[in-house]
């Protein structure tokens, strides 16, 4: 029961961060308020890894990251 709920939770927050991420490439987009209310969904997780590694020339690597650590807990979770 708990494992399904934490599978879900972070499948559900890989699929906002896919999102996310490819809204942030479509200017219409990133003007909507689905993308506002998105991003404040998304910012607390992806905010502390730009402080960490702040964007590299127009390329912010933290959406990658909080991917890869996502995906790391549910391996080390067996989920």
């Amino acid at each position: 029961m708990i494992r399904g709920l934490l599978s879900l939770i972070i499948n559900l927050l890989i699929i906002l961060i896919l999102v996310h991420a490819i809204g942030s490439w479509i200017p219409k987009v990133r003007e909507s308020r689905f993308y506002e209310t998105l991003d404040r969904l998304v910012s607390p997780l992806l905010d502390p890894v730009r402080k960490v590694i702040p964007p590299q020339a127009g390329i912010d690597f933290s959406p990658m990251i909080v991917l890869l650590l996502l995906y790391l807990i549910k391996h080390m979770l067996r989920l």
